[in-house]
């Protein structure tokens, strides 16, 4: 890493871009930057009548003199399994492997944190398709065990594998423009430009390929919206080859593509399949599987097989994969950036895309208003902040709901249950002290409802009386008002008794 370089965060975490300093401009390059102002084009152009291109430069094909020609689709049996283009022959101009790839995802316990589900997916359970016991296997030929997910102790691996299942369409490699693949916001430029229908998918069967892959073959049907995507990927990024060269309105395009600008879904898969194309929609289960036997192999298959049907007889026309917190409409495509990262989503039918990160949308644009007529009535404009924060918002009660967590909802879960346990049981107790003979227990509620808004009444008069509480007694303003002698108490009796004694003594 260069000194002095500036930096693009996507988050605090993570850096995406890296921009070097200026400098001096080479002797070579400014030769090329200022041959049409020097007045040299013509003459450049009229010299130049070969170009030194080395097809023999590339990952996987041999430095020799011998002639090359690259082949998008020469699949090779021991690339590494990790990475879709390690051990591919890169193309030409391309010079740096990458995983970057469209798909569908179908995991059910992913642990990417670029989404805020880790379940893309509840059509398919693919535990069934695992041999966890080692009934039918014997081992495996690299140390990521099943990729389904892996589990904490099995022999079969030496690293706890996430489940990363997926079906790959089309492998864009590296995202580096300066090795020659194509930059994230373009590919996401790219997938917008797409108006796909909903991708169904529809189990075929179980198979293990000449490298010993188990994998699980999709239904490759050239005319359903999956075999459109991949065609119209191909014509807008594939590389040029065989006298095919690709285009997009966006002029957007990557030398490091794994598909051919010509080819087209009605092709068929590549050579294992006996066709020329790629258009292969295949999940690989394990990598490089060894059974006991081939007995055991054929059983294992069979097994597997026979659940396959289950999920075609389940699925007859096929299934749009979704949840209801990931793409719940289905049959949604994916930019994973590897196999355990989905960075961008996209919507069937122009319906819109996102990508969320730790639970928070991150548009890729903060224009204030639609770029389209129709507002964000208009599907165009879905992926707008504004649109997508409308069309999102959520409720005030929702929110305030989640807040609580699961811990808070639990509690006042068991509080409502508690108080109306507690009322119900004071009714029923109080219903068998005061309940009248055959009466019903709706008839005593009614009945004692009345009964206590009656006595509430009666209260209320009693407290308010005939008189007016509210005038003062000791007010004397009122000049004609009529005066009441108090009553004589038991004090002023006896001085009225003692005074007529005293009078008659005198006497």
């Amino acid at each position: 890493v260069g000194y002095g370089n500036l930096y693009f965060f996507f988050d605090r975490a993570n850096i995406t871009k890296a921009f070097e300093p200026n400098r001096e401009l080479s002797s070579t390059e400014t030769s090329y930057a200022t041959i049409y102002s020097g007045g040299k084009s013509d003459s450049y152009y009229e010299s130049t009548t070969t170009v030194g291109f080395d097809y023999n430069q590339g990952s996987g094909s041999n430095d020799n003199d011998e002639y090359y020609e690259h082949n998008p689709y020469n699949w090779k049996a021991e690339m590494a399994n990790h990475d879709f283009t390690d051990g591919w022959d890169l193309p030409p101009n391309c010079e740096q492997e990458g995983e970057t790839f469209f798909g569908i995802p179908l995991s059910q316990r992913s642990d990417s944190k670029l989404l805020s589900t880790n379940s893309f997916q509840d059509q398919f359970d693919f535990e069934y398709l695992t041999d966890r016991n080692f009934t039918y296997m014997q081992s495996f030929g690299t140390n990521h065990g099943w990729l389904v997910g892996e589990t904490l102790g099995n022999g079969a691996g030496s690293i706890v594998d996430k489940d990363t299942a997926h079906i790959p369409i089309f492998f864009t490699g590296t995202t580096n423009p300066d090795m020659g693949g194509m930059s994230l916001d373009n590919l996401i430029k790219i997938g917008k430009k797409i108006d796909f229908g909903t991708l169904y998918i529809k189990p075929a069967f179980v198979f293990q390929d000449d490298d010993g892959s188990i994998k699980l073959q999709f239904e490759a049907d050239a005319n359903s919206a999956l075999g459109y995507l991949y065609s119209n990927l191909c014509k807008m990024i594939g590389i040029s080859w065989n006298y095919e060269t690709p285009y997009n309105d966006l002029e957007l395009y990557t030398n490091c593509a794994m598909h051919a600008a010509g080819d087209r879904a009605e092709y068929g898969c590549g050579p294992e399949n006996g066709n020329s194309g790629g258009f292969c929609p295949q999940m690989t289960l394990a990598y490089r599987v060894s059974f006991q036997s081939e007995e055991h192999a054929a059983a294992y298959l069979d097994r597997c097989n026979n659940y396959v049907d289950y999920w075609r007889s389940l699925y007859p026309s096929g299934v749009a994969v979704g949840t209801s917190k990931f793409c719940k409409d289905g049959g949604c495509l994916a930019l994973f950036l590897n196999r355990y990262d989905v960075f961008y989503v996209f919507k069937p039918e122009l319906g819109g895309s996102w990508v969320e990160f730790m639970g928070g949308s991150v548009a890729p644009t903060i224009s204030p208003a639609p770029t389209h007529e129709g507002g964000c009535d208009n599907p165009h404009n879905m992926h707008l902040d504004k649109c997508f924060r409308k069309k999102h918002k959520r409720k005030a009660s929702q929110v305030a709901w989640d807040s609580l967590g699961a811990v808070g909802q639990l509690s006042i879960f068991l509080i409502a249950f508690m108080s109306s346990t507690l009322a119900i049981s004071i009714f029923l107790a109080r219903a068998k002290r005061r309940r009248k003979d055959g009466e019903s227990y709706l008839g005593f509620l009614i009945r004692d409802v009345q009964g206590r808004k009656k006595k509430k009444r009666k209260k209320l008069r009693k407290k308010i009386g005939n008189g007016k509480l509210d005038e003062d007694l000791l007010s004397d303003g009122e000049e004609n008002a009529r005066t009441v002698p108090a009553r004589p108490g038991r004090s002023s009796m006896k001085m009225t008794r003692n005074a007529k004694s005293i009078r008659s003594k005198s006497k």
